[in-house]
């Protein structure tokens, strides 16, 4: 069977919360025109989450598939998983603590419908603690906003929804799976956000915390990187090394200016040695700008991988 809509949630210890969610899903989904289904991928549940989502899955076998993970890989590799095993051509995440609401998914579709490739859920009202989790996400939504130039409110609501298309040609490592609307946007997507409704937990624990901010001001470092110069590694270390080399060349003048004026020794100066420091390390920096730009070369030529992405093609006449 093809399915239009597959709706993916990671699970972890989240007993009491699996079935509500189901039937809420199926309740919000049952009057669709189109075929959907779930997926639900458990991240090493140590409760019973796994078996509740094995007799949902036994009761809904038309709708429901279940993946097992041996252990705990976190949130990003439960994601990854979803979208590997899911058969829809529009893709919703949400999560399973029952603070998503599934009635908002026609909307999300809605605006799919409009256009868009990818909608993200924005919690306008939340339902959280404000100093150890909104405040935290705030800072964190503002500062990827302003490094990966794509702005929403909420990068951290998983509600959302995406085209197939911009979302299957990356793969999500670390703590990624929040910025995946800034590799869609890499590729094209066009990208809006619609307010969503946000429930107080009720049952379980939340797995996040303040910790987890720093986690991703770390791997946003990596998508900086990915997204503006994996392609062309040596614009990042071309550009350090020749500022290095610009500031050594600055020192090395101003000391022999400053030897011919005034008869002072350049060597006896901490700035001889800054300078030959900056001289060395520039020049590294341009050399590994070019093994890095081998390296990317050799992964697009060896994989075949394109430099560009079609949004579509009208009239081919290639095959």
């Amino acid at each position: 069977m093809e399915y239009a809509l597959s709706v993916v949630i990671p699970v972890y210890n989240e007993e009491e919360n699996v079935q509500p969610l189901h039937n809420s899903i199926r309740e919000a989904l049952s009057n669709l025109d189109k075929p959907w289904e779930v997926v639900y991928i458990d991240d090493g549940s140590s409760d019973d989450s796994l078996s509740i989502l094995e007799s949902i899955a036994a009761d809904n076998p038309e709708t429901t598939t279940v993946i097992a993970f041996r252990r705990n890989f976190g949130q990003t590799a439960a994601v990854a998983a979803g979208i590997d095993f899911a058969h829809g051509e529009i893709i919703v995440l949400m999560d399973a603590d029952m603070q998503n609401d599934p009635a908002d998914i026609p909307l999300l579709l809605q605006k799919i419908d409009n256009g868009y490739d990818v909608v993200s859920g924005w919690r306008r009202n939340r339902k959280d603690a404000f100093i150890s989790r909104t405040l935290p996400s705030r800072i964190a939504n503002w500062l990827i906003s302003f490094v990966t130039g794509v702005h929403l409110h909420d990068y951290g609501c998983t509600l959302k929804a995406y085209k197939r298309e911009v979302i299957t040609d990356f793969r999500l490592y670390g703590e990624m799976h929040r910025f995946i609307p800034a590799y869609a946007h890499s590729v094209g997507a066009k990208i809006t956000e619609v307010p969503v409704t946000h429930h107080p937990r009720k049952y379980g624990k939340t797995k996040y915390g303040i910790n987890r901010t720093f986690k991703v001001i770390l791997d946003l470092f990596t998508v900086k990187f990915l997204l503006s110069y994996a392609n062309k590694p040596i614009y990042l270390f071309g550009g350090v090394g020749v500022f290095m080399m610009a500031a050594s060349v600055f020192m090395l003048g101003f000391l022999f200016i400053r030897k011919l004026l005034f008869q002072t020794s350049v060597v006896q100066s901490s700035f001889f040695l800054i300078g030959i420091m900056l001289m060395i390390l520039g020049v590294q920096s341009i050399l590994m700008g070019l093994i890095a730009e081998l390296l990317a070369r050799t992964y697009h030529e060896s994989q075949h991988k394109p430099t560009y992405t079609i949004r579509r093609v009208i009239n081919d006449r290639t095959s």
